[in-house]
């Protein structure tokens, strides 16, 4: 019986094989590999890819104390990339970004916690984005973009970035954050100095954008001017806009500089509602007695309010000396030669009080190569406050009018114009821009 049963098993083992073999014969094996698909294998790539994209808040409350500071609150996950001399920024894609693109989701216009940013490759977007084609350009400020002094400050950096590019790409797109929050919009001469600058000014709303939108290039700058070193890359910049500017506005720098005869162009600049003096005429003949103590000069004077944009440029860029009180309208001395004069006046209280607020156009005329020459305060006494209060002292009197010491304004635009004289006959100045060539690097 023992003898039987293992003949069986072997009969079975060798039926088993031939049937196996036979079978092969007609069928051969197909044995499954590994990613036999590189299109199976890609595609599963990328939906893991596409799904561990990741949305954080564009505005960071963990960094609130120092939204400035760093990597700031804005976009918090990724450190600057800094060039020599020039204003640190993020660049996608590039090395830093891991060659991914930035994404938005951020049509919230009141909390910036409330919009939202990632990071993604190309053929990996996060579900429902689209792709924006083109070069984006977005900026998050702490302060507005109707404000000339902090408008200015805000597109320097951009104006620097396209200059890098070899001026040949402009924008497809603006996208304006401040404190994460989305806006919509630019002061008139802000967006004027853009578009002669870089390019139209199209500013994106997301409107009609259901989803994330991604964006085939972009550039962020999220600390207005930063490290932008002068005065040797604020000083490229800064004349590349003064020239555009210039050429956009049809200035003919060529007959100015025939048509004044030699003499020092002074122009007072008023204001028409805070920070007005309070006699202009009184202050016009103390500076029209400067010109005849000095000689060979001529006093205009006129109100930013009435001017167009053009009609500004025109104006400082036919201006050897300006003087005007402490304002936004000031921010038109980017539009002077380099190696013009800048006097400033102040209500009284600020010295105290002000903080280093006060000395921005100190800081843009070195940026532009304007020579600030000091400034002159209001004689009324000063506010006798404690510290405590100095706040709610600056509050009442920032704005007030300006008084005037005739005597005291007449010798001082005295020596300011003999200065001038002399600096000019020793360095001249930069007044004959070929404006068909704007430098660009």
């Amino acid at each position: 019986m023992k003898h039987k049963k293992s003949f069986f098993f072997v009969t079975l083992s060798v039926s088993i094989v031939l049937f196996l073999q036979s079978m092969t014969l007609q069928y051969p094996l197909q044995f499954p590999q590994p990613f036999s698909s590189s299109v199976t294998a890609n595609e599963t790539l990328i939906a893991m890819l596409r799904d561990s994209v990741t949305f954080l808040p564009l505005k960071d409350l963990r960094f609130k104390d120092k939204p400035m500071a760093g990597h700031t609150w804005f976009m918090s996950s990724i450190n600057d990339t800094f060039e020599s001399n020039d204003t640190e920024y993020l660049h996608f894609p590039s090395n830093s970004s891991k060659g991914r693109l930035l994404c938005l989701s951020a049509p919230h216009r009141y909390d910036g916690t409330k919009n939202y940013y990632a990071f993604a490759y190309h053929d990996a977007l996060p579900s429902g984005a689209i792709l924006l084609p083109g070069v984006t350009y977005v900026s998050d400020t702490y302060y507005d973009y109707t404000n000339l002094w902090h408008g200015i400050t805000i597109m320097s950096p951009f104006v620097g970035w396209y200059m890098r590019r070899g001026c040949a790409v402009p924008p497809s797109r603006w996208i304006l954050f401040h404190w994460g929050e989305l806006r919509t919009e630019m002061s008139n001469w802000l967006k004027s100095i853009a578009e002669a600058s870089i390019g139209e000014v199209k500013i994106e709303d997301f409107a009609g954008i259901e989803g994330p939108a991604c964006f085939e290039e972009a550039v962020v700058f999220r600390h207005n001017q930063g490290a932008m070193k002068w005065p040797e890359r604020t000083g490229e910049v800064y004349e590349r806009i003064r020239c555009m500017v210039r050429k956009s506005c049809k200035v003919e720098m060529e007959k100015m500089k025939r048509s004044n005869n030699g003499e020092v162009r002074m122009k007072l600049l008023f204001r028409n509602k805070t920070r007005a003096f309070k006699n202009e005429t009184a202050v016009v003949q103390a500076f029209e007695e400067a010109c005849k103590n000095v000689g060979n000069c001529r006093v205009t004077s006129a109100k930013s309010e009435t001017l167009s944009f053009c009609d500004q440029v025109r104006l400082l860029s036919d201006t050897d000396i300006l003087a005007t009180p402490h304002g936004a309208q000031m921010t038109n001395l980017i539009f002077m030669d380099r190696n013009s004069s800048l006097m400033e006046f102040y209500p009284f209280g600020w010295k105290e009080m002000a903080g280093a607020g006060q000395y921005v156009f100190h800081w843009l005329a070195n940026w532009v190569g304007v020579r600030h020459r000091g400034e002159w305060r209001d004689p009324a006494p000063d506010c006798n406050v404690d510290v405590d209060t100095r706040s709610q002292c600056l509050n009442t009197f920032k704005d007030r009018w300006i008084g005037h010491n005739a005597t005291e304004i007449t010798k001082w635009a005295s020596e300011v114009l003999r200065e001038f004289k002399e600096h000019k006959k020793n360095f001249g100045s930069v007044s004959t821009q070929n404006l068909d060539s704007c430098w660009c690097g």
